[in-house]
């Protein structure tokens, strides 16, 4: 008896739709099992979780200046977030973002210490242009050991990290020290070199619409060029790569490049954004946070930006709650982004065959 074949009366539209369904479900999911599990710990030390989650809410969203403040942290997040994602598209790994921001972000001072008669309008481009090409700068080197030597990247860019903050400490108490003072950091720069203000009272500036730029150009690049496409191509089979025509050394070390730029951005918003002065550590872990939500995200521009809002939120809420419950410290916005990179990574699988159970149950 021959086999009836199946059959799939459903639209393309409905298709189309069943394909986003596990992408746009499975974060909220993962979210919501953190929060879960983080609700557990205030429990354990002897917390209302409900009181605990309203307050971090209202930290973070309660009012223009906490809005203000949130989207400034994401703003660096967004940039190391994107930095992450490009290399990952290409099977690179690239944990150098804190290294690769520090060295821009001294260049973006050199240019703003030396700029004080510049007009703004010329200052913010070229500051740009410094700090992506100062965050390249710093992934050439392991973006060629990787591709000519096949030397790790994951290695190289944390030893790089280690390059950077070491000469950053040289620099900022021998060099570049503000005379007169103990403190490790940079004279002021002038006002005309700062980036403006978005906000009242925050330090929200114009690097966040640097930061949403930066995320339309990557979703432009990866996926609507020749060369996002061979950058996906390499990152999912470089034999297969390597067979299609395309070069990998070459591929490697652009994406690299490009990640190191992201990353380099950062420097905007933190140096000529924010302080207005160079100071030590000023990245302040925002590269390895770029990591949980670039993986949060999808390694997609679309929901890295979420990601990244999400964790300036978890940021700014966290310093607010740890003021109206003291059991709460800030180490606890720690354990849940902990909790929320644990849930996205390691126990992605366990909510993901359950969700595609009852997506093709549905179908």
């Amino acid at each position: 008896m021959p086999v009836e074949p199946r059959r799939d009366d459903a639209s393309p539209v409905t298709r189309s739709r069943r394909d986003w369904l596990t992408p746009a479900l499975l974060p909220a999911l993962n979210l919501a099992l953190a929060l879960g599990l983080a609700a557990g710990v205030v429990v354990l030390v002897g917390e209302h979780p409900g009181r605990a989650l309203r307050l971090l809410v209202t930290g973070a969203f309660g009012g223009g200046e906490a809005i203000g403040y949130t989207l400034y942290y994401a703003t660096s997040f967004i940039f190391t977030g994107l930095a992450v994602a490009v290399a990952f598209h290409g099977g690179l790994f690239n944990i150098g973002a804190e290294g690769q921001a520090y060295v821009a972000g001294l260049g973006v001072a050199l240019l703003c210490l030396g700029a004080g008669a510049w007009p703004t309008v010329l200052v913010i481009p070229v500051a740009v242009v410094v700090a992506a090409a100062g965050g390249a700068a710093w992934a050439l080197v392991p973006a060629w050991l990787q591709a000519r030597r096949g030397s790790h990247v994951v290695i190289t860019t944390i030893m790089f990290n280690f390059i950077a903050s070491a000469l950053m400490t040289h620099l900022l108490v021998n060099v570049l020290i503000k005379p007169g003072q103990q403190s490790p950091e940079t004279r002021e720069f002038a006002p005309s070199t700062w980036l403006p203000r978005l906000a009242d009272g925050a330090p929200l500036n114009l690097a966040f619409v640097v930061a949403l730029a930066a995320a339309a150009l990557v979703w432009f690049y990866v996926w609507h060029t020749r060369w996002g496409y061979e950058l996906r191509a390499l990152g999912h089979s470089e034999t297969a790569a390597v067979y299609a025509g395309i070069r990998p050394a070459r591929t490697i070390v652009v994406a690299m490049l490009i990640s190191g730029g992201l990353a380099g951005l950062l420097s905007l918003n933190e140096v000529m954004g924010a302080q207005h002065r160079l100071l030590m550590n000023f990245p302040g872990g925002a590269g390895y946070v770029g990591i949980a939500v670039a993986l949060m995200g999808r390694n997609h521009p679309a929901g890295i930006v979420p990601a990244a809002i999400l964790f300036g939120a978890l940021t700014q809420g966290g310093s607010e709650l740890s003021f109206d419950m003291p059991a709460l410290t800030r180490d606890f916005v720690v354990v849940i982004q902990g909790l929320i990179i644990l849930v996205c990574g390691a126990l992605e699988h366990a909510l993901r065959r359950p969700l595609n159970a009852l997506r093709r149950r549905a179908a």
